[in-house]
């Protein structure tokens, strides 16, 4: 009688093979994933990674961006602790990034459920709502800035309004309002778009038995939505607050950094002292206190957030 190894057998019978397993744990692993992130993460590291640890490097040097340089150690970092400007950056960009960020996810979510209900025209408002995002910011801050330096100011003289009468950009109490202004109208169309995402995965039956319930509008929205669509306001708030730090065409467009540098925000500093000013390891060490900064600031919001997440 011959014998007919196990795995013959199993083919023979119609039975499915079992797929390899991995050395490393008893989960089933399918090679196709290796071929497919493997050479993505090496890119990745190649073009993000290595860059990052070369601008780690500079930043404990006294380079200028070309010619010869020498290690100085953390005296950029020190500098960087008594520098009023750059005090001045971190600040202005707190606090237009959290007024950005809140501005954003209400009016975003707002747009969201109003689109997202029975209405006429959805598909039109919706087109309507996402042109913003695909504008380049620089094109559209000088639209904005023309705006803000002649029909706006007019319009505040036939008001009669005092601070509206002048231009806002020239303005060192107000020239922030067109930053955030701007910041705002085009970020809320990709937050809307991921809140209709959010509130698609809802199922309709829910709402049904609210109603029979009888329960009022806003107590669907708050105890029904709010909590069903947590996983996408974290995400919403990691990424507007992330692109809200980030404020630079806006700054680049509108008011240059001033007046008198009172809207400079820390990229708008790293890149004009950074790149033109002969100061490049100085702000590459700026750079560097940034990342570890929004890193901090994005992990306490994933952790902050995604503990009180209902699904």
């Amino acid at each position: 009688m011959t014998n007919v190894p196990a795995s013959s057998s199993a083919s023979h019978s119609g039975k499915p093979q079992k797929k390899r397993k991995s050395s490393f744990s008893k989960r089933k692993v399918d090679h196709a994933y290796y071929w497919m992130a493997v050479p993505a993460a090496l890119i990745f590291a190649v073009f993000l990674y290595v860059p990052f640890i070369q601008g780690v490097g500079y930043s404990f040097t006294n380079s200028q961006g070309y010619g010869e340089s020498k290690f100085i150690g953390l005296k950029n970092y020190f500098a960087l602790f008594i520098d009023d400007r750059v005090g001045h950056a971190y600040l202005f960009t707190f606090l237009i990034s959290i007024l950005i960020t809140i501005l954003v996810n209400l009016i975003a979510m707002f747009l969201a459920v109003a689109l997202n209900g029975k209405i006429l025209f959805k598909n039109g408002f919706r087109a309507i709502f996402f042109i913003p995002y695909t504008l380049a910011v620089l094109v559209i801050g000088y639209v904005f800035k023309y705006i803000f330096m002649t029909p706006l100011p007019a319009l505040g003289q036939a008001l009669h309004i005092s601070w509206l009468s002048q231009s806002l950009l020239t303005s060192e109490h107000y020239a922030w309002v067109p930053i955030v202004f701007l910041a705002v109208w085009q970020s809320v169309a990709y937050s809307t778009l991921i809140y209709l995402a959010g509130l698609q995965t809802i199922d309709g039956e829910i709402y049904e038995a609210a109603s029979i319930d009888g329960v009022n509008a806003w107590q669907r929205f708050w105890q029904i939505t709010f909590p069903l669509i947590g996983p996408f306001f974290t995400i919403n708030l990691v990424l507007s607050m992330k692109n809200a730090f980030g404020t630079f065409d806006q700054v680049m467009a509108l008011t240059q950094g001033g007046p008198d540098s009172s809207t400079e925000t820390v990229t708008y500093l790293i890149y004009t002292n950074g790149l033109t000013g002969g100061e490049y390891a100085y702000e590459t060490a700026n750079a560097v206190l940034f990342f570890i900064v929004l890193a901090v600031i994005a992990f306490i919001q994933l952790k902050f957030f995604g503990n009180k997440e209902k699904i």
